[in-house]
């Protein structure tokens, strides 16, 4: 996934409404951790995608390993998917992976690599909502916009929608 470039202001109140949600959603605070931090275990995406749609996850893995986060990623990814997000719309599961240590990483990667974590929960929310057996609190979109201000992002974004409403 590719983004237009947008000022720290709209990625900051996409962060905070990401990080809103999935706390009002699973109950639960992101606590001291950075978002990265957070869900980089992928423990607080499965609890997630288990109250929007209970049961898609079967179990969790609590280790705190980085094989376990992995493994705890990929069923969340794979669960999205069985929810009718497209592959296009999903982050990888290295997206979440700390880069900090790494010298040869810019910091436009990390940010990079946070956006796409961040427009799979866009998709995510955008999803519950139109799930009629969802009645759980709304992601705001709003927050999104100028991490999809785009044209052809635009017109990815109905693409998704519309033909998801049809499922």
């Amino acid at each position: 996934m590719e983004w237009r470039e947008q000022s720290s202001v709209s990625s900051e109140e996409a962060y905070s409404e990401a990080q809103r949600w999935i706390e009002a959603v699973t109950k639960k605070k992101f606590g001291s951790s950075d978002f990265r931090s957070a869900l980089e275990n992928g423990v607080l995406l499965c609890e997630l995608i288990n109250k929007i749609k209970p049961g898609v996850v079967k179990r969790v893995n609590r280790l705190p390993t980085p094989i376990a986060g992995l493994d705890n990623l990929n069923v969340f990814l794979k669960a999205c998917g069985k929810l009718g997000l497209k592959e296009a719309q999903l982050f990888h599961p290295g997206d979440l992976q700390d880069l900090s240590s790494r010298v040869t990483v810019k910091h436009q990667e990390t940010s990079r690599r946070l956006k796409n974590v961040l427009i799979t929960i866009y998709w995510l929310g955008r999803r519950a909502q139109c799930d009629c057996f969802y009645n759980g609190p709304y992601l705001n979109f709003k927050a999104f916009e100028g991490l999809l201000a785009c044209p052809y992002l635009l017109l990815l974004n109905f693409f998704f929608f519309f033909f998801s409403l049809e499922e």
